[in-house]
């Protein structure tokens, strides 16, 4: 390639970092802005699953749309338009004063989303084969850095200066992402005679790779896991004693440990998965995070639980860039920006649901509980993978 794929990598992992910070910098934030700014007095766990997963069931249900549109016309303009879009969403949160209009562009930003399958795809396309497992690990950790980063920028931001300006940050950060994928990211091995598919074809063609399906259900699990607890981490912390004002600084640090985790071990889990399988990797990513769930359940203090939090992150950053060097693995070339784009919204769905149930939960049972059911999930998860002995069914 005249475009080095290495120097692609770097420039779409700068534009996944940027994107993924500007996410996660409401996240320690949400329940107390929707409390204190936009008026919330009741069901504030409800409120914030229900903030959180409503952009998410409007990614689900556009992704395989720009899926599709990513396979006809590139995946480099689907960065484009979701990044600057995406850039205005923001803005416009800190103008918003009512609950329910917040909700709307929260819809809005989930159907204008897309950047990171974009440039995921994009990087598996467009990287040499024996390389892909790597790069997407790479990448992976793209994501995760952005998840430490973002929090802790949200956290001190909105405990500063005020929860709004935090909006403010996110909607620079992810234009900083859209200037990147415009001016740096470079696009071959895109065949822009193809013939535009239909959803339904995809979903009929996805249907029949069983191994393609088993990977699409450990997503929505592995993700559902991980999203249930998103509302909840910071009203979690306050009942730990942390009070309302340190709350949001306090739950940015916790939601960090788990991507400085991802950070570390990311990139080991996929030098070793090329050499031992991405199978056996992928069980023991879901064993530990499944018994990192379990013993969270029994911590009682914050420093302790975000102790905790690391080390279930050790493990559990194996999961996602295993998965997506197995869908490399198990599909074409021609159907891999679709794949992706179906894999974004089995996530989404995942992301949508796992929020509004973690926040009815959190009403209905103590927080701590919810670990339980995680745990239980990713060890679940861990036996399917070895009943349905994946790692003989991807060619490593």
């Amino acid at each position: 390639m005249s475009y080095s794929w290495k120097r692609n990598l770097v420039v779409l992992w700068l534009g996944v970092f940027f994107c993924s910070t500007a996410y996660s910098i409401s996240i320690p934030f949400l329940p107390i802005f929707l409390n204190t700014e936009l008026g919330v007095e009741t069901n504030i766990e409800i409120w914030s699953g229900l903030a959180f997963g409503i952009t998410f069931l409007a990614s689900a249900l556009i992704s395989p749309f720009w899926g599709s549109l990513a396979d006809k016309y590139g995946r480099k303009p689907m960065l484009i338009r979701s990044g600057f879009s995406l850039a205005a969403l923001y803005l416009l949160n800190y103008f918003v004063t009512d609950p329910y209009w917040f909700l709307v562009v929260r819809i809005l930003q989930g159907l204008l989303a897309g950047f990171v399958p974009a440039a995921i795809a994009m990087v598996a396309t467009n990287t040499p084969e024996e390389k892909t497992g790597y790069a997407l690990g790479i990448m992976s950790t793209s994501g995760a850095t952005g998840s430490i980063i973002g929090p802790l920028i949200g956290g001190f931001v909105s405990h500063y200066y005020g929860n709004r300006n935090a909006f403010l940050f996110s909607s620079i950060i992810v234009l900083v992402s859209a200037l990147i994928a415009t001016l740096f990211a470079k696009e071959h091995n895109f065949d822009r005679t193809a013939v535009r598919s239909h959803v339904r074809d995809d979903l009929k063609m996805a249907a029949k790779n069983s191994t393609f399906m088993t990977l699409m259900g450990l997503v929505f699990i592995t993700t559902f896991s991980v999203m249930i607890l998103e509302p909840l981490i910071t009203v979690y912390v306050m009942e730990m004693g942390v009070t309302k004002a340190n709350a949001s600084r306090t739950s940015g640090i916790i939601f960090s440990a788990v991507g400085i985790a991802t950070i570390i071990m990311a990139p080991q889990w996929a030098k070793i998965g090329r050499r031992i399988g991405y199978g056996k990797v992928l069980f023991l990513g879901l064993i530990g995070g499944g018994l990192g769930n379990l013993l969270q359940f029994f911590v009682t203090g914050y420093i302790g639980f975000g102790v905790l939090r690391f080390g279930y992150g050790l493990f559990f950053a194996a999961v996602y860039p295993t998965i997506n060097a197995m869908i490399v693995n198990v599909t074409d070339s021609n159907f891999r920006g679709r794949a992706f784009g179906l894999n974004q919204s089995v996530s989404q769905m995942a992301t949508m649901a796992g929020p509004i149930i973690g926040g009815l939960l959190g009403a209905w049972m103590p927080i701590r509980w919810i670990f339980i059911i995680n745990g239980l999930a990713l060890i679940g998860s861990a036996l399917l993978v070895r009943s349905k002995m994946l790692e003989r069914q991807v060619d490593v």
